[in-house]
């Protein structure tokens, strides 16, 4: 069993090797993590040649469509309002808020930012806002980084609750109580992240000075609402409330306090936006494309069943492993995120008035840029898969609940961190570990809620550093190559985020034995 356990974890050792050591481009390091995963899979693990490919190929298809195919078209929206000058309009309403980069961070960062983890999931929360902060000066490196500390703890509730929802169908456990113990299974974590967001902005806790009870506020009026909406109506709606409660939230806070109060003894970060006066026709063009994607997002969810019902089954399901075990790969054609932020984009450019040969010059010119992001999103998910048909990931999984015993709690986050580290995808962690956590909670007569609870907290912590996602931000801010950079730098915020989720995951077996649900 060490032996697999060992060579199982050769290629995340090599990936945190190249990238965090070597400092080697992500596209490169990935590229030879799958060379090596497929080398060990077929001959250590006896998976047929063919076997090996098809495997690869999934992963390769799974990403192209739907994971890149939403990281292009939210960084093709981007471009495009920069193209059409929208994003600077957009800059000048934001200054008009407030000219303090913290204040527009919570807003954009953590309020919008969350709103796309809620409504999309696959990158957006952080390839949208990313992109965004960086536009309106922040420091690219910095806004990555605050992206994606403040994504963790919503992808329990992503894409209108798919991960949650999943996990309660893998386990057969009931999905009211399953969501309100994975939302106050975050409280702790989801309470900090926006403090740590400003830090990281603002190089350190001396930036909290004057936005303290802004940021206090931005917290509470997130956790509140997630928590009632997830304890009460399940898994759809925490993120999307609670990030609208929290943006509304945070300028009322702004105004107020502008209204009344003088100014911050500490000096706001300026942007670089010149004040000016942005009508209400003008402010709505501006933010068109954005306003389309809340639009067609939430009109082709579960939220509303006829337009849902409508177009859902509008997919083909492809078997492409060649092997036992396999499920067929399905393709939804226009129900899927990248397809919606695409044509908001375009709808968006045209309200704009820009021609369409200048939205295709951009489309064209955002492939080029990009292509290293998905290369590297490619290999890794890739990786994944062949990972997963190989027994590999059993193997890692099986080792660490054998040599974990009695601190099994603290453990568990874990098990989701490095699913997530390895897909990049919540769902896809809960779809792989969802059962061995269940069991295990059983074999250890411990709480079931609370333990599968704590695999898909694992998740959200193990996307902030995983290399698709990390990519997905690099490729975002024009910093492609920098990947190495980014995860040197968001690693300690990880290692506490982890710590803590272990932490709280054994205090909560404590108080929760094995009896109670939430």
């Amino acid at each position: 069993m060490l032996v697999h356990f060992i060579l199982a974890l050769l290629p995340i050792l090599w990936l945190i090797l190249a990238l965090g050591k070597l400092k080697m481009p992500s596209y490169t390091a990935c590229g030879i993590a799958l060379l090596l995963t497929a080398a060990l899979a077929g001959l250590y693990w006896k998976l047929p040649v063919l076997h090996v490919a098809s495997a690869a190929l999934e992963g390769i298809l799974n990403a192209l469509w739907p994971i890149c195919l939403v990281i292009i078209a939210a960084l093709f929206t981007y471009n495009l309002s920069v193209a059409t000058g929208a994003m600077e309009r957009i800059k000048t309403m934001l200054g008009t808020i407030s000219n303090d980069q913290r204040i527009l961070l919570l807003i954009i960062g953590w309020g919008f930012g969350n709103f796309m983890e809620g409504m999309a999931g696959f990158g957006t929360a952080v390839a949208i806002p990313a992109s965004m902060l960086a536009g309106i000066g922040l420091d690219p490196v910095s806004a990555v980084l605050a992206c994606l500390v403040m994504n963790t703890t919503p992808t329990a509730f992503g894409s209108v609750g798919v991960p949650t929802a999943t996990l309660a169908s893998i386990t057969g456990l009931e999905l009211l109580p399953l969501a309100s113990t994975a939302a106050f299974i975050q409280v702790l974590h989801t309470f900090i992240s926006p403090f740590l967001a400003v830090m990281i902005c603002g190089g350190g806790i001396k930036a909290l000075k004057g936005v303290l009870g802004t940021t206090l506020i931005a917290s509470l009026s997130f956790i509140i609402p997630s928590l009632l909406f997830a304890r009460f109506l399940g898994p759809e709606l925490p993120n999307i409330v609670g990030s609208m409660c929290a943006m509304l939230c945070i300028i009322i806070a702004v105004k107020i306090r502008n209204a009344f109060f003088t100014k911050s003894a500490a000096q706001p970060v300026q942007t670089e936006t010149e004040t000016a006066h942005i009508g209400f026709a003008e402010g709505l063009q501006a933010w068109a494309p954005f306003i389309l994607i809340f639009i067609l997002l939430l009109s082709t969810s579960p939220l509303f069943p006829p337009l849902y019902n409508a177009i859902k089954d509008i997919k083909t399901s492809v078997m492409v492993y060649t092997g036992t075990g396999g499920k067929p790969l399905t393709f939804s054609w226009i129900n899927t995120p990248g397809i919606m932020i695409f044509i908001a984009a375009v709808c968006g450019s045209l309200i704009q008035k820009a021609r369409l040969s200048d939205t295709m010059r951009v489309f064209i010119a955002t492939l080029k840029k990009y292509w290293t992001a998905v290369f590297t999103i490619c290999a890794v998910i890739a990786t994944a898969k062949i990972m997963i048909y190989s027994g590999m990931i059993s193997d890692i999984a099986i080792a660490a609940v054998a040599g974990a015993g009695p601190v099994y709690p603290f453990v568990a986050p874990l098990i989701g961190v490095l699913g997530a580290f390895i897909t990049g995808s919540g769902t896809s962690t809960c779809v792989l570990f969802g059962n061995l956590q269940l069991e295990t909670a059983t074999a250890l007569q411990l709480n079931p809620y609370w333990i599968t609870a704590a695999n898909v907290m694992g998740a959200g912590i193990g996307k902030m550093v995983c290399p698709q996602n990390i990519a997905i931000g690099a490729g975002a801010t024009n910093l492609t190559g920098s990947e190495s950079k980014i995860l040197a730098s968001v690693f300690k915020y990880f290692i506490l985020y982890a710590l803590l989720a272990g932490l709280i995951c054994w205090l909560g077996v404590l108080v929760f034995g094995s009896t109670a649900q939430a």
